[in-house]
C-alpha cells in the first residue's frame, strides 16, 4: 500500500501544481474604483481532484497493515 500511496502523492503533486499553475494563469484583474478585482474563467475541477488524489496517497501511504 505504501507504494501505491507514493505513486497517488507524486501524481496529485504533479496535478496540483501543473493544473494550479494553469487555473491562475488564466485569471484576469479589473480595477474599479481603486479596487482590484480578480476575474477567472479557469476550471477548476483538475485542480480538485489531483487534490483527492494527493489526499488519498497520504491516507495510503500512512495506513497500517492489519
Amino acid at each position: 500500500m505504501k507504494i501505491i500511496g507514493l505513486v497517488l502523492i507524486i501524481i496529485g503533486l504533479i496535478g496540483t501544481v501543473y493544473f494550479g499553475i494553469q487555473a491562475i494563469d488564466q485569471s484576469e484583474t479589473v480595477s474599479a474604483f481603486g479596487v482590484d478585482v480578480a476575474v477567472t474563467t479557469a476550471n477548476w475541477t483538475p485542480v480538485i481532484i489531483s487534490g483527492v488524489i494527493l489526499v488519498i496517497g497520504i491516507i495510503f501511504t500512512v495506513m497500517k497493515k492489519r
